[in-house]
């Protein structure tokens, strides 16, 4: 009877995908990033290099522009730039995660791929309350498509959350293989609105137990953790986390790295400080996974909790995206990120300038809405230089660096419709140079400074007809090169049967 559930939920979703989806108005779709369908997405999930494709899981609603009835939506590719849609991998059909299928990962074992997850319920105390609870439970695959739930679920139940942890949030488990032990972190607080990891260990994936806390946060870091990664980079232990109600202006969505020394045995991570992955708008929950050609790669959630945007609240039936994927590097105890190399392989209509005194703002002889831009600014005398993306009339997203206080800003007051604001960080020149690298797709902004060591990322909602690119500066500089280049990709395919 659950089988037979679980096959009619799974196809009820899928086809009410295939049978709406061609009402998704595609102003605002991104070109070379992963979204739904039709509905809804946040997180990414089981991010993973499996049977010769990168999968990709997130987090999805099939049926609305707006978060809840949370399934795993699942897509595959080659590239990391194009991406196919397989059928929904997970869907609320049991009763340990009838209100959701929340986050977790994957994992490779004997040829079969795993999918940990969160299963979410609630439980009616009486007619007015209702209690939360949350458990880890396992889906197995033997064809990377099609999964079964392990009938042992849940594998870590509400009775095994420890003591000194909350028994409401308990998500997120992401896990992964230390020597001859299968690891899993999870996410959650202390009940005293102060974030912690706990750490469980198994020799089969199917019985754990738990180790410890892991890690725990402070008045700075957030009162709950969620999304949790910890990797090993370059001799370095890496843990990521991301924090629930950090600051007032970050609220839900901010996601810190903690680059340390993990002792597995003592189970403590130990760290100096934090630093934010990404410092744009639009940035959560990231996942990372390590790919055949050894890159350590993160995606994240393009999104945020806080707004509302033109494709949730103008009925274009879709809404979130996941970031481009991005290498991670190591460079003095800081991670460093870039867009993956295969960007490259679907650049076309190349227009460049060299060497280009600029004093004033400048209209740039090409335009585009999906592209990728590099400019490399020699600051000279000027207080102020500046890039102005998807001009129009009275549009633009500015991205400007002011010497005086080393500020470089991303500022989409004059974006268009949507979410305004703005989002500043202090930089340092590299050698009296601003490096600026953008990735504009439609309705996205993504801007790589100083080759990675700083990140924004952030949705613009302008006009069509606003395609224009400028370039200015405030006293006399050099444009030591820019370059840029439109990206062309193919059409997605949907692999989802009737």
């Amino acid at each position: 009877m659950n089988s037979e559930r679980r096959y009619n939920m799974i196809y009820k979703a899928n086809k009410f995908i295939l049978d709406n989806k061609h009402k998704v108005n595609p102003r605002f779709r991104l070109n070379f990033h992963l979204m739904g369908e039709y509905g809804w997405i946040n997180d990414p999930n089981g991010l993973i290099e499996y049977n010769g494709y990168y999968h990709a899981f997130f987090q999805y609603n099939p049926y609305d522009s707006v978060w809840g009835n949370i399934h795993w939506g699942h897509a595959v590719s080659k590239d990391l730039v194009n991406w196919d849609h397989l059928p929904i991998a997970l869907a609320p059909d049991l009763p340990y995660d009838k209100d959701g299928c929340f986050s977790g990962s994957a994992i490779e074992k004997d040829g079969k791929l795993y999918l940990v997850y969160t299963g979410n319920s609630f439980i009616e105390i009486n007619k007015e309350q209702k209690k939360r609870t949350q458990c880890i439970c396992i889906a197995i695959s033997d064809d990377g498509i099609n999964f079964h739930k392990y009938n042992g679920n849940p594998v870590i139940s509400t009775e095994h959350i420890p003591a000194e942890s909350s028994k409401t949030d308990f998500r997120d488990p992401k896990v992964f293989k230390r020597r001859d032990k299968y690891c899993m972190i999870i996410g959650s607080n202390d009940g005293h609105n102060q974030g912690q990891l706990l750490l469980y260990e198994s020799t089969d994936m199917l019985s754990w137990h738990y180790k410890g806390i892991m890690a725990k946060g402070d008045e700075f870091t957030g009162d709950n953790w969620e999304c949790p990664d910890y990797f090993e980079l370059d001799g370095r232990d890496i843990l990521i986390v991301s924090c629930e109600n950090k600051d007032e202006s970050q609220k839900n969505t901010s996601a810190i790295y903690m680059v340390g020394k993990f002792d597995y045995e003592k189970c403590t991570f130990e760290s100096n400080e934090s630093h934010l992955v990404d410092y744009g708008f639009d940035f959560y929950a990231p996942q990372t996974f390590l790919d055949s050609k050894n890159r350590r790669i993160i995606m994240g959630w393009m999104h945020s909790w806080e707004t509302l945007t033109p494709t949730q609240s103008e009925g274009h039936n879709w809404a979130g995206a996941l970031t481009f994927p991005r290498e991670v590097k190591l460079e003095s105890n800081s991670l460093v990120f870039k867009p993956v190399d295969e960007i490259i392989n679907f650049r076309q209509n190349e227009y460049v300038i060299e060497n280009m005194l600029i004093d004033r703002e400048y209209c740039l002889a090409t335009n585009g809405d999906c592209y990728e831009l590099e400019v490399v600014f020699d600051i000279g005398k000027a207080t102020e230089v500046g890039i102005k993306l998807r001009t129009g009339e009275i549009e633009e997203t500015k991205l400007s660096y002011t010497a005086i206080d080393n500020i470089f800003c991303f500022s989409r007051r004059k974006s268009g419709a949507g979410p305004g604001g703005e989002k500043i960080i202090k930089i340092q020149p590299i050698n009296n140079q601003i490096h600026i690298r953008a990735l504009v797709d439609k309705c996205s902004v993504e801007v790589f400074i100083n080759n990675g060591k700083y990140v924004m990322s952030g949705l613009i909602f302008p006009k069509e007809d606003s395609t224009g690119i400028k370039v200015y500066s405030k006293g006399e500089s050099f444009i030591k090169h820019l370059k840029k280049w439109d990206i062309i990709t193919k059409n997605p395919i949907s692999m989802i049967p009737i």
